[in-house]
């Protein structure tokens, strides 16, 4: 989304006090979807009958989710009371395949009211409206809750959430995209169903019980140290399927028996043939488009000569922050959104806010 009232580029400090390095935490707090401030009570998630007695209880509240996207009201998440959710069934017997039914899940607590959350995870065709698919009723409970609610992405709000609907959307976000891709066993291929309050995933064949999973990427601001104190530069590349202009760190995916700082270093030299030296980690942030954690680092530049792969990147350039400046304010290169970590890489190295979405 872009963002309209964004302030011009500040000027920048290139001579940061000698030594000085933000700490993780403190680089963390900018991170819209690293602020999560629930408790996930994962003592609950096998209790017997937790959905009817968080149903049956009206300080519940529900996320709503509907072809990975939320529900939203004028202040960022639409929460739904159990009476407005009344309607929608429980979950039914544990076997067979219900890709096309509700899902619930249990999200956790916020500590400090004592509200349990769950999510209701919306089949795909819940806003179907043509009768003549059987079994779709657009009057239906499902249509009805479709219908009546504005509906978001997760990059579109995440820089307007307070840490606790932070939190419940990333969160309902990643479960939602790992229920849609294990409706079946990847060993036996047959169905799964949902346990353990949308925790756990059981295989109706064998038992088989398989848990969400996370893949890992490192996400880097390579950065030239030049000739000294306020001569670095950044290092920003483009990827072959974004739109022209748009410009953004590096990263990639932790190959298996590698290390995160040895991950830094492949990717950058495959990517752009540059050598890194110093890596440094400063924070991460999950990004569940589908499954990654996004894990910080700076990283220093031994070579500055740059050779972009052709594959995954098409062009790179150094930036001294003048140019970035220049560039930015011109329209010339587009950043990535307030709510990745990229963007927070680059604005660390800059020294404060950049314009731009």
């Amino acid at each position: 989304m872009t963002d309209q009232t964004s302030p011009a580029a500040p000027v920048p400090n290139p001579q940061p006090p000698a030594g000085a390095v933000a700490l993780p935490s403190a680089f963390a707090a900018h991170l819209p979807l690293a602020r999560s401030a629930l408790d996930r009570a994962a003592h609950r998630r096998t209790e017997e009958g937790l959905f009817a007695t968080l149903r049956a209880d009206p300080s519940t509240r529900v996320v709503l989710l509907h072809r990975g996207r939320l529900a939203t009201g004028p202040d960022g998440l639409a929460l739904a009371t159990p009476q407005d959710v009344a309607a929608v069934p429980e979950p039914h017997a544990a076997t067979g395949d219900h890709s096309n039914t509700p899902r619930w899940v249990f999200l956790g607590e916020d500590a400090p009211s004592g509200t349990s959350f769950l999510a209701l995870l919306l089949p795909d065709d819940a806003d179907d409206l043509d009768l003549d698919i059987e079994g779709v009723d657009p009057s239906g409970p499902l249509s009805v809750l479709v219908r009546a609610h504005e509906w978001a992405g997760l990059r579109e709000l995440a820089s307007r959430l307070g840490p606790r609907d932070t939190g419940l959307a990333t969160e309902a976000v990643a479960l939602a995209a790992w229920h849609a891709a294990n409706e079946r066993c990847p060993r036996c291929g047959e169905p799964t169903v949902p346990v353990a309050a949308g925790w756990v995933r059981r295989c109706v064949a064998q038992d088989i019980e398989h848990y969400p999973r996370t893949d890992p990427a490192v996400i880097m601001a390579v950065v030239d140290p030049g000739a000294g104190p306020g001569q670095d530069r950044l290092l920003l590349g483009h990827a072959a399927h974004w739109p022209e202009g748009r410009f953004s760190t590096l990263a990639g995916y932790v190959e298996p028996g590698e290390g995160l700082e040895q991950a830094v270093r492949r990717e950058v030299a495959e990517e752009v043939g540059v050598q890194v030296g110093e890596v440094v980690y400063r924070a991460s942030q999950p990004w569940p488009f589908p499954a990654s954690l996004m894990l910080g680092f700076t990283a220093t530049a031994l070579t500055t000569d740059i050779r972009p792969d052709g594959e995954e990147v098409t062009d790179a350039r150094w930036f001294t922050r003048a140019q970035l400046v220049r560039a930015t304010e011109s329209g010339e290169v587009k950043l990535p959104s307030r709510s990745s970590i990229a963007r927070a890489l680059v604005e660390e190295w800059f020294g404060g806010p950049l314009a731009g979405e």
